[in-house]
């Protein structure tokens, strides 16, 4: 075959670059990015950001599948997560499905749908439920305050299998206090006692996700809205309710009588201890302001006996005793 001529060259090789680009706008479409898993809960929910857009004006669509270690990739039956829209799958949002177990490693890809043109699969990271799962505090919590204590009712944030359990920790403090923490408590009701009476305390409940046989992760957590309730009296403090008045008045009484023993005792002490200070008599204190003036001719003037005034005198006498008296002249 004898090979083309030098001037057709050009035709030939411009002919096949304007065919490239026609094949490139019908080639591989862009793949979804930054796929994000959101576990929180029961919530299990993967999301993604669309793919570029294109020329292209028919809809695209995205598909996602799973796969746990050792096994093959498999499309979502319970879930609506092929075929698509919208950027988000749901597995706890249809039917019977509970999302993934809490002890099995999941993968997930992602790949977007235009036609008959598809994107590369996008691939998330294996993931265990209960080790990277948020754990949200307790649900339905009522504290009920006590005496000298306060007492805590709460359900679990959400149900687990026998693989995975709950320990509650207090986190509390007085309102002007340095908070404390009580726990672990596996149980669901927790009394926090030894509290001051008639106080002010404000707690938080915490819930982690412990995981038994080989689940040794950490999973995230999280504490529930600050409370505050006031502790009634306990017995202690009511006793010495009724105590202190009743003692306070024994006291008074005791204190009473023995006040009035000494007084009896001790009468003549306690009437020299408080009669009145000896005062100086008023022609003294004349004197003493003004010692020329004949101060004791003064006295004795004043207290001169005075003769004696009689208004009349009377003489009684009977008839024998003036015979008698006229014999003896």
């Amino acid at each position: 075959m004898r090979p083309p001529p030098l001037w057709l060259l050009p035709l030939l090789l411009g002919g096949l670059g304007a065919a490239a680009p026609r094949l490139d706008s019908f080639s591989q479409l862009a793949a979804p990015q930054h796929l994000k898993l959101h576990l929180y809960n029961n919530e299990q929910i993967l999301s993604w950001e669309p793919s570029p857009p294109s020329n292209d004006t028919r809809p695209v669509v995205y598909q996602v599948e799973f796969k746990y270690v050792g096994g093959s990739w498999h499309k979502f039956t319970e879930v609506n997560c092929t075929d698509i829209t919208v950027t988000r799958c749901d597995f706890t949002g249809g039917g019977r499905s509970k999302g993934f177990s809490g002890i099995y490693f999941v993968s997930l890809r992602v790949r977007a749908k235009q036609g008959e043109r598809t994107s590369n699969w996008v691939t998330l990271t294996w993931f265990q439920r209960y080790c990277n799962v948020t754990v949200g505090p307790p649900k339905n919590i009522l504290v009920i305050p006590g005496k000298g204590s306060l007492t805590t009712h709460f359900s679990p944030p959400f149900n687990v299998t026998k693989e995975a359990a709950f320990e509650y920790r207090v986190h509390y403090w007085e309102k002007t206090g340095a908070p404390q923490v009580r726990g672990p408590f596996k149980e669901s009701s927790i009394v926090l006692s030894n509290l001051k009476p008639f106080r002010v305390y404000c707690l938080q409940i915490e819930a982690q996700l412990i995981g038994r046989g080989k689940i040794m992760c950490q999973p995230g957590r999280s504490l529930s809205n600050v409370s505050c309730h006031e502790t009634a009296a306990d017995d202690t403090t009511g006793l010495q309710v009724i105590l202190i008045p009743v003692g306070t008045f024994s006291l008074l009484l005791v204190l009473t009588g023995a006040c009035f023993f000494l007084f009896l005792r001790y009468q003549g002490r306690v009437k020299y201890w408080f009669q009145a200070p000896p005062t100086i008599p008023g022609q003294i204190k004349e004197y003493l302001k003004d010692p020329d003036q004949p101060f004791l001719e003064a006295l004795d003037k004043d207290h001169s006996p005075k003769d004696d005034a009689w208004d009349s005198v009377s003489i009684v006498s009977s008839p024998e005793k003036e015979q008698d008296v006229l014999r003896t002249l």
